[in-house]
C-alpha cells in the first residue's frame, strides 16, 4: 500500500450507508427539520443515535458504579450493643 500524500487529509472515521424506511410525511417533515438546523436527513440521524448511545452508556456506567458501592457497603455509623441472640429473643 502506497504512503498518503502529507497533503492529504486523513478521513475522520469509516462511514457505512444505511437504509431507513419512513413514512413520506415524516421524510418531508425531517427534511424541513434538517434545513432548519443547516445538515441533512442522515446528519440529524447520526446525531440522535449518537445521543442514544452515550445515554445508554453513561446509564450503564452509573449503574456499573452504583451496583459497585452496593457490593462495598456503607458505614453508617453506631454500635451494635447486643447480641444476635438478644436481638432475636422472644
Amino acid at each position: 500500500m502506497s504512503p498518503r500524500p502529507k497533503n492529504t487529509p486523513e478521513p475522520e472515521r469509516h462511514k457505512q450507508n444505511l437504509t431507513v424506511r419512513l413514512e413520506r410525511e415524516t421524510i418531508r417533515k425531517a427534511k424541513i427539520l434538517a434545513a432548519k438546523r443547516s445538515t441533512s436527513i442522515s446528519g440529524l440521524l447520526e446525531r440522535q443515535i449518537e445521543i442514544l448511545i452515550g445515554e445508554e452508556e453513561a446509564y450503564e456506567n452509573a449503574k456499573r458504579q452504583a451496583l459497585a458501592l452496593l457490593d462495598k457497603g456503607f458505614d453508617l455509623g453506631g454500635e451494635i450493643r447486643a447480641s444476635r441472640d438478644e436481638l432475636h429473643e422472644r
